[in-house]
């Protein structure tokens, strides 16, 4: 009983702000934030395009606790950001059974019980949603969509789209934050750097200029065509003198080795890396070659050159760092076959590419 008058007293003071919507927050508005909640749980690469605002949010309110609500499994990317107080862990179980919705229920008490005056919804989807509708927060922030807007009394329109890191900057322009000349950020590991150190001792690879190919993604329609990976592989030893490795993560092994036996000139297999190791491979990377996902987003907050290959399904221009000029993609904006995983871009059009970044990180 007490629940549903709970949730009735939140859906009338969340109808009635939909008639409230703020332009920007007063300072005497600013100055009753002393908690805030940032939810955008999920998958590595959307969380670590948060971190470019942190700075700016920990700036306006230097006193202020500022939490992060993040599913288990990326703990990873932010358990070191300086600029977060505390992380509020969301379990994670497998499928749509009983258990996934008591760790959801379990996560709305857990908020509801640190009293938040502010929650920044960034991921502003159903699960976000149930979050920030139980939540209690004053101020509940989130930019417009077509669905539960009603749950927000500070509403954004975004802007023009632009890479993900830099549009995270538009829902906050109430709170008198504006998009900043910024970078993503993630913390390496010493135990990481040491691993990889390690690793390229043991195989001759100290010294060698690598051109790092991540091949594999969880979502097959944007991963490149593996014979084109292997082709362009051998162009980079043949021509450049480079040396390739392939580095892979859990469930893309089988996709490295088919490029590994695929090719004419000998590479190289990286080792097992966590997401951390990752990041100290690409520290000793020359470049990396991969499709669009969250290692290239990885590369941009390690300041690694990137050349990111982007088929029919996404945008580079959300999620490339193409205004940074280390960071190149290649997309034929006309093609439009799901089915056909060249995207219609060959090895050649990414030698060309790969080219001129070489010449332009060897002359820095």
């Amino acid at each position: 009983m007490q629940l549903m008058e709970t949730l009735i007293n939140l859906q009338l003071r969340s109808l009635l702000a939909m008639f409230k919507k703020y332009q920007e927050l007063s300072e005497a508005q600013i100055s009753e934030i002393k908690k805030i909640l940032i939810i955008q749980q999920k998958p590595f690469g959307d969380i670590l395009l948060n971190t470019g605002y942190f700075p700016e949010l920990r700036r306006r309110f230097p006193d202020a606790q500022i939490d992060y609500l993040i599913q288990r499994p990326y703990l990873t990317i932010l358990e070191d950001n300086p600029h977060l107080d505390n992380l509020v862990v969301m379990e994670k179980p497998k499928g749509r059974g009983i258990r996934f919705y008591l760790a959801q229920l379990q996560s709305m008490m857990e908020v509801r019980r640190r009293r938040y005056d502010l929650v920044i919804d960034q991921l502003r989807g159903t699960s976000s949603a149930r979050i920030v509708m139980f939540c209690g927060a004053k101020y509940r922030l989130g930019y417009i969509k077509k669905r539960w807007n009603f749950l927000f009394n500070i509403q954004v329109e975004r802007g023009e789209p632009r890479y993900y890191s830099r549009w995270k900057f538009d829902p906050l322009a109430p709170l008198g934050i504006k998009e900043v000349e910024h970078n993503i950020a993630y913390n390496v590991k010493p135990a990481s750097f040491d691993y990889i150190r390690q690793w390229l001792r043991e195989n001759g690879l100290e010294h060698e200029a690598m051109v790092v190919f991540s091949p594999g993604t969880p979502v097959k329609q944007k991963q490149w065509n593996l014979n084109n990976y292997a082709a362009l592989g051998d162009k980079i030893q043949e021509r450049a003198g480079c040396k390739v490795v392939l580095l892979w993560g859990p469930g893309e092994k089988e996709d490295a080795e088919f490029i590994l036996k695929k090719m004419k000139t000998p590479a190289t297999m990286a080792p097992p890396t966590t997401f951390n190791q990752a990041g100290a491979f690409l520290n000793f990377t020359k470049i990396l070659v991969t499709n669009d996902g969250g290692i290239a987003h990885l590369a941009v907050s390690q300041k690694t050159p990137s050349i990111s290959i982007f088929g029919p399904k996404s945008s580079p221009i959300k999620w490339c760092a193409w205004h940074k000029p280390i960071h190149v993609c290649l997309k034929d904006w006309d093609f439009k076959d799901r089915s056909d995983s060249t995207f219609n871009i060959t090895p050649d059009q990414v030698y060309e590419k790969f080219e001129t970044l070489m010449e332009s990180v060897e002359k820095t």
